[in-house]
C-alpha cells in the first residue's frame, strides 16, 4: 500500500493522496494523538462509587490503517479506593472501553525521527531545585550530578517539529537524563603575593601594596577567588614642605577623538568651538560642536554616501583620494587627589597639542564574490566526508586611517555532503605487461660471468615485467568488449599492493640424461619374434634412462645397440640333466642318462614345444660307469670367458674348458683317453665387430599440417591451441664409430619415430594502452621572458610482437610544449601630484587656544589610480592583484612657523666608492635659525645623515653535508619502453654528489642562490665502490670412489679464495676453517670383479713314481694365477698382481689323488649347502660328492660321501643386507645453474663381516630390493636483489632556508636468494635543496604604554612590522632586517595585524588596575590523579592598585579570564609545614609542581601554626616543647611534681661550676645546687642521682613505697590506740599528711 502524505503541522494534514486504502485515516491519527490522555478519569454517581479508566492500549489491527482497534480497562471502585462490582456505578456514565484507531505502517517510519540534541553540562543534582550544595569536607573525587538534553519528534523532511506520540509509535524516546559525575568543588587557587612596592609618596604618609595573581579560577562552586591586593600605610622620615607639597600635580591626556572633517568642508556651522575642563571621566573630547541637528543628520548622510562605496553608483574605483581632517583630545592637569587643577601648574612651557591633522578613515571595500569553485567531492566516497566549495573576492579599497577591516576574503562551504546522486569514485589498480624473456645472466656471479658461456647458460632464470597503475572500469558499466585502460600516475595506487614483478621461469638445456650400464649382449632373435622373417637377426643390449632434463628439445643418446647374426631364434630349447648315469643290471659299463627338455622364450619363460624349430634334443643320453680297472676322466669344467667380444677377419673369440684323469687304469682295463682329448675348445661371440643403432635428430619445428587432427581443447604446456602441426625429425641407422649406413643393419622394432603432432605457435601481435594523459601544465598565467613549460605523454608496451605479428608502433613517448599560456597582466600604478600641506583649520585651532598663525605639522595627500600596459586606466582592483604594493598616499609635511628652526633641502648623496663604503648627503641651517641656541642640537636637527653604499658583491659560502654520492638515473623515455632491462641495478660507478651553497652580501644577509650560482651547488664527481662477490677456487679433481667395490661417491670441491665485499654476493656457509662447504657429489661404482684373480687349469697330477710302479696315489698339481681386469665389455687384460686382494689368491699348488686301480673314485665335492639366513648356533652345513667307479671287493670301501661343519657366523656362515649410498648432491644440467635436478644414490650388497659383494649375492638370499634409488631435487637460485628505478625527485621538504632536501625513493621488485646480492639499505636518497633566502614578516612585540606630551593618561602600545630574512632555522638563527619589498605588501600585511592599542598610564593617585598577569600553565580537571577532561584552562587576572585612599570608592573590580589549552597537566595540593620557632611555624599550600599558592588545600587539614602549653610555662629557664608540655632549656634538667608538672628547672651536672645561673626568683636562688648533691652521693654504692643530674626512678619507687608503710603504721596505730568506748563528740580534725618529694635531701 503506497501513500503519499505531506504534513503542515501537528494537528491537521494539507494533502492526503491514497493510492489504495483508506482517506482519512492518518487525519485520525493526528487528531487522537492531539488529544490530552487522561490515565485515570472518574464519573461519579454518589459520593461512594465511581468508575476508573486505565491507559489506552496500542492500535492493533490485521493491516495497518483506519481499521485498528484500540482498548483499555474500565473498572468501578469505591471512594476509599478498593474495587467493587461494576454494578454499583451507573452504566450511563461508564467511559469507553473500545474505540476504533489508526494502525501505523511501517513505511510511515521513513517520515519521523527523533531528533537529540548534545548533552548539556553536569551540574550538580540540588541546582535543579534551587538549592545551594555548599561544599562539605565529604566529598572526595566527585559529586553525583545530571546531563539534559532535548528530545523533539521531527519530520524527517524538513525538521519541523511534530508531537512526541507519533515518534513513540515506532521506537522509544531517547533518554532526555542521564547520571554523571561532578569533581569536587575546586576552589579559587592564587599564586603568593609578591613583594611590598615602595611608599607611594617620597615624604609624609604614603601607602605601599603588594599584588598576587590567578592561578586557577574556582570551578565546581568553589570558593571565589580573594582580593589580589594588599594597601597598608607607610611613612617616611622627611616631612612633607608645608606650601602645596600635600598634593602632586601631572599632566593628564585623553584619546584622540575621531578624525573628523573642518566645518568649512562639511557644512556652514553657525555655532561655536568651545573647550571642556569638566572632570568626567566618560568624556574624552574637548571639543564640543554647537550645530542643529538636521545639519548633522545631513552631514552623515553625505558622509556615508562619501565614504561607503559599495552604495555608490560606481562599483569599483578607478582612483583612490584620500582627505585630510583634524582630531582633538582633553589636555588637563590633575592633582594627586583626582580633581582637576590649574594648567599653569602642570605646564611652564608650551602645552602639548589638543589637535592634529589626521587621514578621514575610509572602510575596507571589497568586490563581489566569485561564482562557487567547482565542489572538491565529486564522486560518491566510502568515507563520506563532505566535499567543499570556494569562493574570493578581493579587496577593492584598502581601509585607511582606522576604517573598518577588511571582512573574509574567502568562503568555504561544504556540499556534497551524502552525493547520492554522484557517479562512483574511480577506482584504481595494478595492471602488468607479459612477461620478458628469461635470462640466466642476473644469475652467475661476478666470477662465473667471466668463465660462463652466455649461449649455452640454461635451467632456472628470471623474468620481469613492468607495473603500472590504471583506472578500474565501474562494474556497472557495460562493456561490448575489452579496452586496455591508460596508465596514470602510480601514485593513485600507492596504497595498494603492487604484483609481483619478478618470477622464476626456465631455459631448456640441451638434453643431459643418467643412464644405466649396458645390459649383456642378447642371444641371436629376430627383429620381430611374432613374424619371424628370413635367417637373419639381431643381438641387441640395452641401457634405461636414470634421469633426463625436462623441457629439453635434444633427445637422450640411444638406448639399444645391435649386432646383425645368423640363424636368429626367438625360442630355443631347453635341457636340465634330471640325475646319474642308470645301468641296466651291471655294476659297470654302458648306461644312459635322462634328461629334462623344454621349450623357452627370449625371456627365460617356457612355452609351447610347438614355438621351437628343428627336433628336440634327446631326453636320453648314453653314458658310462667305469669298471674297476677302467680309467676314470672327471666332469668337464665350465667354458672360460671369451677371448673377444666380437669376431674380426684376423681373430675371434674362442673359450675352453678342460677335464682331468682320476684314477689310471688297471690290466686289462679302459684306457684314458690322449690329452688333447681332455680338452675342448668352441667359437664364442661370432658376431662381427659392428655395432648398430638408431640416431635422431632434433624436433623440428613445428609445421602447419591440415590433414592432421588433433582432439583436445588445451595446448601442450599450457599454452592456448592455435593450429595443428607436425614436428619431423630425421632418424638413421648409424654404424658405431663410422656414420650412417642403410636402415637395413638396425632392427625396425627399435627405430624411433620420426613424425609427431604439435601446436603451432600463435601470432602475437603487439599490444599497447593508449596515450597517458598530458603531464598537467601551468594552470596560472606565466611572466614574460620565462622559458616554454613542457608537458609529455606514454604508452605502455604490454605484449611483444611475435610469429610474424603487427610490430609495435614507433612512438611510445610523446612531448611538446604547453599550448600557448596567457601572459600575466601587466598593470602598474600612477601617482599623482603632491597636494598641498593641509593643517589643522584656524577657527580649530583658535578654539583650542592653538597658536594664532598656521603652521605646524599637517598632512599631504595624493591620488593613486592603475593603469595598464598601455597606460590606459584600468580598474584599481587589477593592480591590487598584479602590480604589487600600492605606493603611499599620504605623509606628514611641515609648515614652518616664525620660531621654528629652518633648514635647507637635503643635497644629493655623495658617490659610492666601493662595496663596504657609505655616502652621504648634507643640508644646513638658514636665515635665522643658525643664530638660535635651540637650532644648534645636533640631535634634534642633524645636518648629515650617511647611508651604506649598496653593493652587488656577493660570497657562496658551502652550507651542510654533501649529499651521497648519486649514480645518473634513467630518463623517463627509457622506462616506458615495456619491460625493464633484466639486469641488477648499477649501484656503482662513477656518480655526482652535490652540497648547497648559500649565497650572502657582505652583510651576511642570505641572498637568492642564482646570483652566486647557476643551480645552487656545489658539484663534484665521485666513485661508489663496485660491491665485489664471493670468489671460491676452481672446481678440485674428483676424489677416488669411497669404496673400492660396487657403488659409492666421489667428490669434488671448491673452497674460499676472497670474501664478499661492499654488498657483493655472499659467500655459502663457511666451517670451522673459514673455508667455503661447496662441493658435489656423484655416484661412482666398482665392480667388484673389476681386478680378479684368474687361475689357469690344473696341471696333470704328478706322483713321485719309484721304478716301474704304478702311478697313483697322492701328488702334486700346479697351475699358474695372473691378475686381470676386466672391463666393460668382459675383455680381461693381465695386470700387476698388487691390485687383487692378496687374501683372496686362490692356491698354486695342491695335493692331488690320483686312484690305483679298483679303488673307489669319487668326484670333487659339490658346493657347500646354505646354513640358516640368521646363521643360528648349533646349524650344520653339508657337501657331497658321487662314487664315479667303486671299489674292488678286496679294496678299501670309498671315503665318505658327504661333510659337515658347523655354521659359523662369518666364517663358514654369512648374512646378507642391502646398503645405499648417500644421496649424491643434485645432479643439473650441464650448464644449468640452479632448478630442478635429479639425486642418486647406488644399491650395495653387503655380507655380514662388512665386505662388500656382488649384487646378486643379496638377490640369492631372496632379499628384496625396495630401496628408491632417484628422487627430484632443486638447487635454490642465487636470486640477486632487483630493484625499481629511481624515483623522480620529490618536491623540496622545504620552500626556503638551508634544511630544505629534495627525496627520491625506489622500492624492492625481488628479495634476494640464497646466495644472491643483497639488497643495499638505501632504498630512498636526498638531495639537499637550493639554499633561498626566508622572507617573513616579523611582529615586534607590544611596547610599552605611551602617552605623547604628557606623564599620564590615554597612551597607545605599538608594534612593529619589518621584513627579516633567516636561514629557515628560525629561532635558531637570528633574522635580519631587510628591504619590505622583499616580503610583499606591507601595507596588506599591516591591515591584517592589530598595530596599535589603545592603553592607560595612571596618573600619581588614580586607582587602576594592573597589567594582565601572565597566562598560568594549564592545569587539568582531575580525579584520583587523572584527568577529567581533555582540555585543560590557564588563567591571568589584573589587580586593583590603590594609590590614594580617597579615591578608594572609584576603583575599578579586579579581574581575570580564562582560555582552553593543550597538554594539560594534573595538580594536587598539600599542606606543607616549616620548623618550630617560638612556639610559631609557617604553614602553607604548595602545588605538586612545587609551587606555593593560596587555595587549593583543604582547610580542614591545616595544620597548626602555634603551640600552647597548659599551664603556661612560667618557671625560669623553661619553654612549650613541641609534645604540648613544659620543658627546660638546654643546658638544665626538668624537675617535676608528682603531677608529671614542670616544677623548677636545675643546672644540668657536669657542666662549667663557674658559670652562675640566670637567677630571676628568690625561690630559685634559695635552691641548693647541684654540685653539693654530686658531692653527697658520690661514697654512695647505688647514687640516687644519674650522671645527667637527674634523680633515678627508683629513688621514686622507694619514696612511694615509704609512704605506703607510714600509712598502714598509722592506720594501726590508730586502731589500737582506740577507746574502747564511743563518745557522741567528734574527734579533733586531723590535719591530712602529705608527702611529697621537692628536690630536698633530706627526705
Amino acid at each position: 500500500m503506497d501513500r503519499t502524505m505531506v504534513l503542515k503541522d501537528d494537528l491537521r494534514v494539507d494533502s492526503w493522496t491514497p493510492r489504495a486504502g483508506h482517506h482519512l485515516g492518518f487525519f485520525v491519527l493526528l487528531s487522537l494523538l492531539s488529544c490530552s490522555v487522561q490515565s485515570d478519569v472518574v464519573f461519579s454517581k454518589d459520593h461512594h462509587f465511581s468508575w476508573r479508566a486505565g491507559q489506552w492500549g496500542q492500535c492493533v489491527g490485521d493491516v495497518c490503517g483506519s481499521d485498528g482497534v484500540q482498548t483499555r480497562s474500565v473498572w468501578c471502585v469505591h471512594l476509599e479506593g478498593w474495587t467493587t462490582h461494576h454494578s454499583h456505578c451507573p452504566r450511563t456514565d461508564k467511559p469507553l472501553g473500545r474505540r476504533p484507531c489508526f494502525k501505523v505502517c511501517d513505511w510511515h517510519q521513513d517520515l519521523f525521527e527523533w531528533e537529540v540534541s548534545n548533552w548539556s553540562s553536569c551540574v550538580l543534582v540540588p541546582f535543579f531545585s534551587n538549592e545551594l550544595k555548599l561544599r562539605t569536607p565529604e566529598c572526595i573525587t566527585a559529586q553525583h550530578g545530571v546531563q539534559r538534553r532535548q528530545v523533539h519528534c521531527v519530520r524527517a523532511l524538513n525538521r519541523t517539529a511534530v508531537t512526541s506520540r507519533i515518534c513513540e509509535f515506532f521506537s522509544q524516546r531517547p533518554a532526555v537524563e542521564q547520571a554523571c559525575l561532578v569533581p569536587c568543588p575546586h576552589d579559587c587557587v592564587l599564586s603568593h603575593f609578591t613583594p611590598w612596592s615602595s611608599c607611594s609618596k617620597t615624604c609624609g604618609a604614603g601607602l605601599q601594596h603588594r599584588t598576587r595573581h590567578v592561578l586557577a579560577t574556582p570551578m565546581y562552586g568553589g570558593a571565589s577567588c580573594p582580593g589580589l591586593t594588599e594597601t597598608r600605610t607607610c611613612s617616611n622620615p622627611v616631612s612633607c614642605p608645608p606650601a602645596g607639597g600635600e598634593y602632586q600635580y601631572t599632566l593628564r591626556v585623553g584619546a584622540w577623538s575621531d578624525c573628523r572633517l573642518p566645518p568649512d568642508k562639511d557644512a556652514p556651522s553657525s555655532g561655536r568651538t568651545t573647550v571642556d575642563f569638566s572632570s568626567s571621566a566618560a568624556e574624552n573630547n574637548s571639543v564640543t560642536q554647537h550645530v542643529s541637528a538636521s545639519r548633522r543628520q545631513d552631514h552623515q548622510g553625505r558622509h556615508q554616501d562619501r565614504h561607503h562605496g559599495p552604495h555608490s553608483h560606481n562599483k569599483y574605483h578607478m582612483s583612490w583620494e584620500l582627505e585630510v581632517g583634524y582630531q582633538t583630545r582633553q589636555v588637563r592637569c590633575t592633582r594627586s587627589d583626582g580633581k582637576n587643577a590649574m594648567m599653569s601648574l602642570c605646564v611652564k612651557d608650551d602645552p602639548p597639542l589638543t589637535y592634529q591633522a589626521c587621514v578621514m578613515s575610509k572602510d575596507c571595500h571589497v568586490s563581489d564574490w566569485s561564482a562557487w569553485s567547482p565542489c572538491s567531492k565529486t564522486c560518491q566516497s566510502t568515507d563520506l566526508s563532505p566535499g567543499y566549495s570556494l569562493r574570493s573576492r578581493i579587496m577593492t579599497q584598502i581601509p585607511v586611517g582606522g576604517g573598518r577591516r577588511c571582512p573574509a576574503l574567502e568562503e568555504k562551504e561544504a556540499c556534497n555532503i551524502i552525493g547520492d546522486l554522484l557517479p562512483n569514485c574511480p577506482r584504481w589498480g595494478w595492471r602488468t605487461t607479459d612477461w620478458d624473456e628469461c635470462h640466466i645472466l642476473p644469475l652467475l656471479s661476478q666470477q662465473e660471468r667471466r668463465s660462463a658461456n652466455f649461449s649455452t647458460l640454461c635451467g632456472v632464470g628470471i623474468q620481469t615485467r613492468r607495473t603500472y597503475c590504471v583506472q578500474v572500469p565501474d562494474d556497472s558499466t557495460a562493456r561490448v568488449r575489452r579496452e586496455f585502460s591508460r596508465p596514470v600516475s602510480s601514485r593513485h595506487c600507492a596504497a595498494l599492493e603492487p604484483p609481483l614483478a619478478v618470477q622464476r621461469c626456465s631455459v631448456p638445456c640441451q638434453n643431459q640424461c643418467l643412464l644405466t650400464p649396458w645390459s649383456s649382449w642378447s642371444g641371436c632373435r629376430h627383429d620381430n619374434c611374432e613374424e619371424p622373417q628370413g635367417r637373419k637377426g639381431f643381438r641387441q643390449r640395452r641401457r634405461e634412462v636414470l634421469w633426463e632434463v625436462k623441457g629439453s628439445a635434444e633427445p637422450c643418446p640411444h638406448l639399444v645397440e645391435s649386432v646383425p647374426c645368423e640363424d636368429p631364434a626367438c625360442f630355443l630349447w631347453q635341457v636340465q640333466e634330471g640325475g646319474g648315469c642308470v645301468l641296466s643290471g651291471q655294476t659297470c659299463g654302458p648306461g644312459s642318462v635322462v634328461q629334462n627338455v623344454s621349450c623357452v622364450n627370449v625371456e627365460g619363460e617356457e612355452v609351447s614345444a610347438d614355438h621351437c624349430e628343428g627336433d628336440p634334443p634327446p631326453t636320453q643320453l648314453l653314458c658310462e660307469v667305469p669298471c674297476e680297472e677302467d680309467c676314470v676322466i672327471g666332469s668337464w669344467s665350465s667354458w672360460s670367458s671369451c677371448s673377444h667380444s666380437c669376431s674380426t677377419k684376423t681373430s675371434e673369440g674362442r673359450q675352453s674348458r678342460t677335464r682331468s684323469v682320476l684314477a689310471v687304469p688297471g690290466q686289462g682295463g679302459k684306457a684314458c683317453p690322449a690329452a688333447p682329448a681332455l680338452e675342448e675348445w668352441k667359437v664364442c661371440n661370432d658376431h662381427p665387430c659392428v655395432v648398430y643403432h638408431w640416431e635422431a635428430s632434433v624436433w623440428g619445428p613445428c609445421i602447419q599440417d591440415t590433414s592432421m587432427y588433433f582432439n583436445g581443447t588445451g595446448g601442450l604446456g599450457g599454452a592456448p591451441p592455435c593450429a595443428v602441426g607436425v614436428q619431423i625429425r630425421k632418424v638413421s641407422c648409424v654404424k658405431t664409430n663410422v656414420g650412417p649406413v642403410i636402415n637395413k643393419r638396425c632392427p625396425d622394432s627399435s627405430r624411433p619415430e620420426t613424425i609427431r603432432p604439435c601446436f603451432l605457435p600463435c601470432q602475437k601481435d603487439c599490444v599497447v594502452t593508449p596515450f597517458s594523459e598530458w603531464t598537467s601544465c601551468p594552470s596560472t598565467c606565466v611572466p614574460e621572458n620565462t622559458s616554454v613549460p613542457t608537458q609529455s605523454r606514454y604508452k605502455v608496451i604490454i605484449q611483444r610482437p611475435a610469429n610474424g605479428g603487427q610490430e609495435c608502433p614507433d612512438t611510445v613517448y610523446e612531448e611538446r610544449e604547453c599550448e600557448s599560456l596567457p601572459l600575466c597582466p601587466v598593470f602598474s600604478w600612477t601617482t599623482h601630484k603632491w597636494h598641498g600641506c593641509t593643517l589643522v583649520p584656524e577657527s580649530i585651532r583658535r578654539g583650542l587656544n592653538g597658536p594664532g598663525e598656521p603652521c605646524g605639522t599637517g598632512l599631504e595627500t595624493r591620488g593613486v589610480s592603475c593603469v595598464g600596459e598601455g597606460g590606459e586606466p584600468a580598474n584599481m582592483t587589477e593592480c591590487s592583484r598584479w602590480a604589487g604594493p600600492s605606493p603611499p598616499q599620504f605623509r606628514e609635511c611641515q609648515v614652518t612657523c616664525k620660531d621654528d628652526c629652518t633648514l635647507s633641502p637635503w643635497s644629493q648623496f655623495s658617490q659610492c666608492t666601493g662595496c663596504g663604503t657609505s655616502r652621504s648627503r648634507t643640508r644646513t641651517l638658514t636665515g635665522r635659525s643658525k643664530k638660535k641656541e635651540q637650532c644648534l642640537k645636533e640631535e634634534q636637527f642633524p645636518l648629515e645623515e650617511s647611508q651604506a653604499c649598496p653593493c652587488e658583491e656577493y660570497l657562496s659560502q658551502p652550507c651542510g653535508n654533501w649529499s651521497a654520492c648519486l649514480l645518473p638515473a634513467h630518463s623517463l623515455s627509457d622506462s616506458v619502453q615495456g619491460w625493464m632491462n633484466p639486469r641488477e641495478v648499477k649501484e656503482c660507478g662513477q656518480g655526482l654528489r652535490y652540497r648547497a651553497v648559500a649565497c650572502v652580501d657582505l652583510r651576511g644577509h642570505l641572498v637568492e642562490p642564482s646570483l652566486c650560482t647557476d643551480t645552487g651547488y656545489a658539484v663534484e664527481t665521485c666513485h661508489v665502490p663496485c660491491p665485489l662477490d664471493c670468489k671460491l677456487s676452481d672446481w678440485s679433481a674428483w676424489s677416488a670412489c669411497s669404496a673400492s667395490c660396487d657403488s659409492g661417491l666421489k667428490i669434488r670441491s671448491r673452497w674460499l679464495r676472497e670474501k664478499a665485499f661492499n654488498g657483493g654476493r655472499p659467500c655459502p656457509k663457511l666451517d670451522l676453517k673459514n673455508q667455503a662447504q661447496v662441493y658435489q657429489a656423484v655416484p661412482c661404482y666398482s665392480k667388484c670383479s673389476q681386478f680378479e684373480w684368474r687361475p689357469d687349469p690344473w696341471s696333470i697330477c704328478t706322483i713321485n713314481a719309484v721304478d716301474d710302479l704304478l702311478v697313483c696315489g697322492e701328488g702334486v698339481q700346479s697351475r699358474k694365477i695372473r691378475c686381470v681386469r676386466v672391463d666393460t665389455s668382459g675383455q680381461t687384460v693381465t695386470v700387476d698382481d698388487g691390485l687383487c686382494d692378496q687374501e683372496e689368491a686362490p692356491p698354486r699348488a695342491q695335493v692331488c689323488v690320483l686312484a690305483c686301480p679298483k679303488d673307489c673314485v669319487v668326484s670333487s665335492w659339490g658346493t657347500w649347502s646354505r646354513c640358516s639366513l640368521q646363521c643360528d648356533q648349533g646349524t650344520l652345513r653339508n657337501r657331497s660328492r658321487n662314487v664315479l667307479r667303486p671299489p674292488a671287493s678286496q679294496n678299501p670301501a670309498c671315503p665318505d660321501l658327504v661333510q659337515s661343519e658347523s655354521c659359523i657366523f662369518n666364517s663358514t656362515c654369512f648374512t646378507y643386507h642391502y646398503q645405499v649410498s648417500e644421496w649424491s648432491s643434485c645432479h643439473l644440467g650441464e650448464n644449468a645453474v640452479c632448478g630442478e635436478g635429479l639425486q642418486l644414490r647406488l644399491l650395495n650388497c653387503i655380507r655380514s663381516d662388512g665386505r662388500m659383494v656382488e649384487r646378486w649375492k643379496c638377490e640369492q638370499f631372496g632379499l628384496t630390493d625396495t630401496w628408491t634409488l632417484s628422487r627430484p631435487c632443486a638447487v635454490d637460485c642465487p636470486v640477486s636483489c632487483l630493484l625499481s628505478d629511481w624515483s623522480p625527485w620529490a618536491e623540496c621538504s622545504r620552500t626556503c632556508g638551508s634544511r630544505a632536501q629534495s627525496l627520491r625513493t625506489r622500492r624492492i621488485l625481488q628479495e634476494a636468494h640464497e646466495e644472491g646480492r643483497p639488497c643495499p639499505s638505501q632504498l630512498t636518497q636526498t638531495k639537499p635543496c637550493p639554499i633561498k633566502p626566508c622572507y617573513m614578516w616579523l611582529l615586534t612585540d607590544w611596547s610599552r604604554c605611551v602617552v605623547e606630551g604628557a606623564e599620564c593618561g590615554e597612551g597607545l602600545r605599538r608594534r612593529n612590522l619589518s621584513c627579516v630574512v633567516h636561514w629557515g632555522d628560525w629561532p635558531e638563527s637570528p633574522p635580519h632586517r631587510v628591504e619590505d619589498e622583499l616580503c610583499g605588501d606591507r601595507k596588506k600585511q599591516q591591515i591584517q595585524q592589530e598595530m596599535e592599542q589603545p592603553c592607560f598610564v595612571p596618573c600619581p593617585g588614580d586607582c587602576h588596575l594592573t597589567d594582565w598577569s601572565l597566562w598560568s600553565s594549564c592545569q587539568l580537571t582531575c580525579l584520583e590523579g587523572r584527568s577529567f577532561e581533555t582540555t585543560g584552562r590557564q588563567a591571568r587576572s589584573r589587580a586593583v592598585i590603590v594609590q590614594v585612599m580617597e579615591n578608594q570608592a572609584s576603583c575599578p573590580h579586579q579581574v581575570f579570564e580564562t582560555r582552553p589549552c593543550k597538554e594539560g597537566k594534573c595538580h594536587s595540593y598539600h599542606w606543607r609545614a616549616g620548623g618550630w620557632s617560638n612556639n610559631q611555624r609557617v604553614v602553607w599550600c604548595q602545588r605538586s609542581d612545587g609551587v606555593n599558592v593560596t587555595g587549593g588545600c583543604f582547610l580542614q587539614k591545616k595544620p597548626t601554626t602555634l603551640r600552647h602549653c597548659h599551664p603556661p610555662c612560667t618557671k625560669p629557664f623553661s619553654h612549650c616543647t613541641p609534645s604540648g608540655v613544659c620543658g627546660c632549656e638546654k643546658g638544665y634538667t626538668e624537675v617535676m611534681t608528682t603531677h608529671g608538672f614542670l616544677d623548677y628547672c636545675t643546672r644540668t651536672p657536669g657542666l662549667d661550676n663557674n658559670k652562675k645561673a640566670d637567677v630571676k626568683t628568690n625561690s630559685g636562688r634559695l635552691r641548693p645546687g647541684p654540685a653539693q648533691n654530686q658531692d653527697l652521693f658520690s661514697e654512695w654504692s647505688l647514687p640516687p642521682v644519674g650522671p645527667d643530674g637527674r634523680v633515678k626512678l627508683w629513688v621514686y619507687a622507694v619514696t612511694a613505697f615509704g609512704f605506703v608503710v607510714i600509712l598502714f603504721v598509722i592506720t594501726l596505730s590508730y586502731l589500737l590506740c582506740k577507746p574502747s568506748k564511743s563518745t557522741k563528740t567528734s574527734a579533733p580534725p586531723q590535719k591530712p599528711l602529705t608527702l611529697a618529694y621537692d628536690g630536698d635531701m633530706d627526705m
